[in-house]
Parts: structure tokens; sequence; C-alpha cells
């Protein structure tokens, strides 16, 4: 089923992201997490795309596997990132053999030890490239990803919200935000897309923490802030893991309460291929039962 179904039906989305494992011992603990997680009935969940297209054949294999093997509506991620246009092409093609029905457009990671993206001579420069591809084959459901707090290579929030818009009227149905910690950040976003004429729903991205060390890395490779108020609570407890823990799933709990309440279309879990922290916070968002403001966060 394609997510822009899942939207029409104006209830909550909620959503997991997995990565393809490394090794034998990680694709275990995934095959564990999946089956955990299953039994919340998640709308739908994403595999993402390595760096440089380093899992290529590793997120296609998993993202078939979940939707025609487990039985949940899966979204493959797909980069511009070491791919000919041609290549692309004939990986949308297989995708759509192997009935893949949703994809998130990004434009990728450089390869690993590079710090600069360079890309395909014969490839896609831009995401919204990418968008524009998969729209014309008029057979996938595609998102694209937004920046709460402005992409790390963006030269302002002005201009990075300009890529977003481009890639959207391209044809993307929906958007999905990187992490954050701070709803205002995210509210701004989409007062911001609101503005200048996005009007497709923006997921927010939130990733519960359960290892600072962890965190404040991904935190800096996107560009994400931690409030004040919680690094001083994890700073206090980094030694204890389930302390961390603890304070990481009440944190992203109290989040996704205020984003629900005040009208976002849903939520979308970054998991680290855990489901620890994501199973405890939506049982207890499932456990609310408060009604949710349809208001402008949802598509206007």
């Amino acid at each position: 089923m394609k997510i822009s179904q899942l939207l029409r039906t104006g209830k909550p989305i909620f959503s997991f992201e997995f990565f393809p494992p490394k090794d034998d011992a990680a694709a275990l603990q995934l095959v564990d997490t999946i089956n955990d997680l299953k039994l919340l009935k998640p709308d739908f969940v994403s595999v993402t795309y390595g760096a440089g297209g380093s899992t290529r054949t590793k997120t296609l294999d998993l993202v078939a596997r979940i939707k025609n093997d487990v039985g949940i509506e899966a979204m493959a991620h797909l980069t511009c990132v070491g791919h000919s246009k041609t290549e692309v092409r004939a990986i949308l093609k297989e995708l759509a053999a192997r009935g893949i029905d949703n994809i998130l457009a990004l434009r990728g990671d450089p390869p690993r030890g590079e710090k600069a993206f360079t890309p395909h001579p014969d490839g896609f420069h831009y995401a919204n490239e990418l968008a524009q591809e998969i729209a014309s084959m008029n057979r996938f459901c595609f998102g694209v990803a937004g920046y709460p707090e402005k992409h790390p290579e963006a030269p302002s929030l002005e201009q990075d919200l300009q890529n977003l818009k481009r890639k959207v009227d391209a044809g993307a149905s929906f958007v999905t935000t990187q992490l954050f910690f701070q709803n205002a950040h995210y509210f701004d976003f989409v007062s911001r897309a609101r503005a200048i004429g996005i009007r497709v729903p923006i997921f927010p991205g939130i990733m519960p923490v359960t290892n600072y060390s962890q965190v404040q890395r991904f935190s800096a490779l996107c560009g994400a802030t931690l409030p004040q108020n919680l690094i001083k609570e994890l700073e206090a407890t980094s030694s204890d893991l389930k302390a961390v823990t603890r304070i990481g799933i009440q944190h992203a709990a109290l989040q996704c309460e205020e984003l629900l309440h005040k009208g976002a279309p849903g939520i979308h879990f970054y998991t680290l291929n855990k489901s620890h922290a994501t199973r405890e916070i939506l049982q207890h968002l499932r456990n609310l039962r408060q009604p949710m403001n349809s208001g402008l966060l949802r598509d206007v």
C-alpha cells in the first residue's frame, strides 16, 4: 500500500527505520527487533541506504523481505551517490518488480572516507533530480527529507527550505524530518514550510537516546542540537546505560505527546535496529487516547 493512501485515513501514522545489518550477528538481532516491533502494527517501516550506495543489495533484499515475507508495508531509501542515471533506473525497476510501492528519495552521504559529495559523472547531482526521475515512472509514492535545524551543507535556513520545496514540487507525497530533540525546531520548520507553499504532510523524526556518546556523534553529523536540560541529565548518568535509556525514553515520549497533540501527522522512529525504546514509547502513545488536533501541521 502506498503511504499516500495511509495518509488519507486521517489517523496518526507510525513508522520505524532500520538499516541493513553488517554481519550475521547483527542480522539475527534485526530479525528479533522486527518481530518484536511487528506486534505494534506499524503503518510502515523504512530501510536505509548505506553511504555511497554501499548497501544497495542488502537494502533491496531487506525491504522486499519485510514487505513480502514479514507482512509489513516497507519503504526503500534510495540515494544519488555512486550511481549513474542508468543504474538508478535499473534499481527503480527492481524495486517495482519486488512489489515495493514507497521510496524515500535522498541525495545521500559521501562514501566512507570522503568528506564531500561528488556526483557520478552520469548521475544525479541533487535529490530533486532523483525525485523527478522517480515521479516520471508514475509508479511509486515517494517522500523526501527535511531538516528542522538546516542541512549541515546549506548556507542558510532559507536556502535549505527552497531546496526542500524543489523536492516536494517534483512530486513528493510527504516529508520526513531529520532527528531533533526540541519540538520548537519542528514547529518553526513546518510554519516556514507552509509559508512558502509546501503543503504535504511533514513527519517528525524522533530518535530516543539510549547512548549519550552515540547521540552526540549523530547530532553533530546531522546538525541537530541537544537541549541543555537534556544534556545535564545525560551527563549526570552517562556511565549508567539503563539510566540514560530511561531518560531518553522519557524525553522522546514527551516530544511525541506534544507533536501529536499539536497536529503532527504521525511519528517516524529512528530505531537503530533496537526495539525496547521505540516499543515503550509507542505503547505509551497508544494508551493516551487523547484527541489529536488536525491543524496546520497536516496537509493544508
